[in-house]
């Protein structure tokens, strides 16, 4: 159980009354909501049920802390039904409405009535907006100031100890009960405040972010690209209540608990980073081991890598005499400096160019709102995990005249950033399903594509180059603004090379192992 959902749980044991035993001698909630109710009526409240209409002949508005702070309505909210009851509650409790426990229920003031002039940098009123309401507290940084003459227009906002707070917009679980340090400060444009009576704050606190406060709220809040809470629907949201004593001790049970559910929340991310951590080096670990050649047992059978690469030398010479490929420059011999590691007698170290017959650059096409053809470029489509063609752009088709029939990709081709800070050198390998109705994807001039010879396994040089990304982001070259890792430069790197055979069976034992890998990071 993670931490979160311990807290959720506990909240709900709370709400439920199964956190705390009962105790005969603190009275039943009913005679609670019954004062509560002659309270609301000294206030104004003219009706049971309902919210204050403001009308009542005994008390003038202006007795109250303020006409905009009451819900000026003549409607009375709605008798709980058995339907809207979640669960069980012990007897001495009791069920009401939220809008029943209020005697002031507002919002802020409306966006229109504070304006660019009325904030100040020193000197003004704070006024409280749902970013300042952090971890059930008014976090008083980055809080924006009202001036002293505007202040003295929006009495209305002002709000006193005790007061909840809590945002109408965007995060609706943020609540908070004002201290005597914020007292007189402004209720923000985002923010419901409200005053209850008979209630302690705080075990309001703990019940309005408790899940099924939350899933009532949020399954009727209403928003386009944020949640808006609705007064009408906050005003009903039912309260399960009980005796205040039992309130305090729930309370104080809460307090207890919470800071070991902190501790244990801070335990389990340390956790999950180090496992993630593990589980990035096991994988580290392992292609390690596989281009080391210590992931799987050498079979003399399988014959010498040395004979493998004199093979692709003979195979490249054939296609540059058929005109099927270009003729490269001769890449120089392998120094003892360039050997990072020992690896097996019937392996050798080679060049990337040596056993590819293509490491190109892709080319900068224009690009149509829609065709057959598409491109792709570093950033959004060569990711970490492999090739996204989801955001890949449709190619102009008069431009595919500036590619040749080999430039267009084919399962197995690694391709490389060959450009972007923090991307530059991240490799993918191209086994992706193309769309319905694309006749082919392309490179574009960000990335390079590395085609090796028949007799060589993708997979495996995937892997190496893969184990290499480190390396290959910082063999970039030109200027600060635009460093790019060159065909040249990825032609000339050092590779160790296994029989094919092995290859294969390097190939399935890290394919093996990478998702336990997986795993374990989770």
């Amino acid at each position: 159980m993670t931490a979160k959902d311990l807290k959720n749980a506990l909240l709900q044991e709370a709400v439920q009354g199964k956190l705390v035993p009962q105790i005969a001698s603190e009275g039943n909630a009913r005679d609670l909501l019954e004062e509560i109710r002659k309270e609301r009526l000294s206030h104004g409240f003219a009706n049971s049920y309902g919210i204050c209409d403001g009308k009542d002949k005994k008390t003038k508005k202006s007795d109250l802390r303020s006409k905009s702070q009451i819900s000026v309505t003549k409607k009375e909210l709605p008798e709980i039904t058995e339907e809207e009851i979640p669960f069980e509650i012990p007897e001495s409790w009791c069920w009401c409405r939220l809008g029943e426990i209020c005697v002031s229920f507002s919002t802020g003031p409306f966006g229109t009535m504070l304006h660019k002039a009325d904030y100040v940098e020193k000197g003004g009123v704070p006024l409280v907006n749902p970013a300042n309401i952090k971890n059930g507290y008014i976090d008083p940084s980055n809080i924006k100031l009202v001036s002293r003459e505007k202040y003295s227009a929006l009495q209305a906002y002002v709000l006193a100890e005790d007061d909840v707070i809590i945002a109408r917009r965007g995060d609706l679980r943020k609540c908070a009960v004002v201290s005597a340090k914020e007292k007189g400060w402004l209720a923000g444009t985002g923010a419901f405040f409200l005053h209850t009576t008979g209630i302690d704050t705080s075990f309001f606190k703990l019940f309005y972010t408790s899940s099924f406060a939350q899933n009532f709220l949020l399954s009727d809040s209403i928003g386009t690209t944020m949640d808006n809470l609705n007064q009408s629907l906050l005003s009903r949201l039912p309260f399960p209540l009980p005796p205040l004593a039992e309130q305090k001790r729930i309370v104080a049970a809460i307090e207890k608990f919470m800071p070991l559910i902190e501790e244990y929340g801070k335990r389990e991310t340390e956790l999950k980073a180090f496992n993630k951590q593990i589980g990035t080096l096991t994988k580290k670990a392992i292609l390690q081991e596989a281009v080391q050649g210590k992931l799987v047992p050498q079979i003399p059978a399988e014959g010498n890598a040395k004979d493998l690469l004199e093979e692709i030398k003979k195979e490249k010479a054939k296609l540059i005499k058929e005109e099927k490929i270009k003729k490269e420059k001769t890449l120089p011999e392998i120094s003892d400096d360039e050997i990072p590691f020992d690896i097996p007698e019937n392996w050798c170290w080679c060049r990337l160019g040596e056993i590819c017959n293509e490491i190109k650059r892709g080319k900068s096409p224009k690009y149509a709102d829609k065709s057959n053809f598409l491109a792709f470029a570093q950033k959004c489509n060569v990711k970490t995990g492999g090739i996204d063609l989801g955001l890949a752009l449709y190619l102009d088709e008069n431009s595919i005249t500036r590619y040749s029939e080999t430039d267009n990709l084919v399962q197995g081709d690694i391709v490389i950033n060959s450009t972007g800070g923090g991307t530059m050198g991240r490799v993918g390998l191209y086994e992706t399903q193309v769309p319905a109705g694309i006749k082919g994807v392309y490179p574009d001039s960000h990335v390079t594509v590395i085609r090796s010879i028949g007799n060589i396994n993708q997979h495996y040089l995937y892997y190496v180059l893969k184990l290499n990304q480190p390396v290959l982001e910082k063999c970039g070259t030109g200027s600060t603004n635009q460093t790019e890792l060159k065909p040249a430069v990825l032609a000339d790197f050092v590779i160790p090379l296994p029989p094919l055979a092995e290859q294969k069976r390097i190939v399935a034992a890290i394919e093996k192992l990478l998702p336990l890998c997986e795993k374990l990071g989770k």
